[in-house]
């Protein structure tokens, strides 16, 4: 479902935001994963998570909460940062 927000006689689909903001998350996790020699099994056995739902996750298909994220993050041995930045002009 999209949800319009209006500002400055602009429409911005909030819905494509967070989907970006879900596939850069996740795909750094994927990343770090990798990269880390970590395997779904690894993580879910450090987490608690189910592997499945660790493969749900990395497919899109589950979107993680800000808890699961931080237990993430703690399987790769990380701080989780969320925040706000200036948006960026667009061209």
């Amino acid at each position: 479902m999209d949800y319009l927000l209006k500002q400055e006689n602009t429409d911005l689909i909030i819905e494509q935001e967070k989907t970006r903001i879900k596939k850069e998350i996740i795909g750094q996790y994927i990343s770090l994963r990798k990269e880390r020699k970590l395997s779904q099994e690894d993580i879910a056995g450090t987490t608690g998570i189910a592997r499945s739902n660790i493969a749900r996750i990395e497919s899109g298909k589950n979107v993680p909460t800000i808890e699961v994220l931080t237990k993430l993050a703690f399987a790769l041995n990380m701080d989780l940062e969320i925040k706000f930045v200036e948006k960026q002009q667009e061209l």
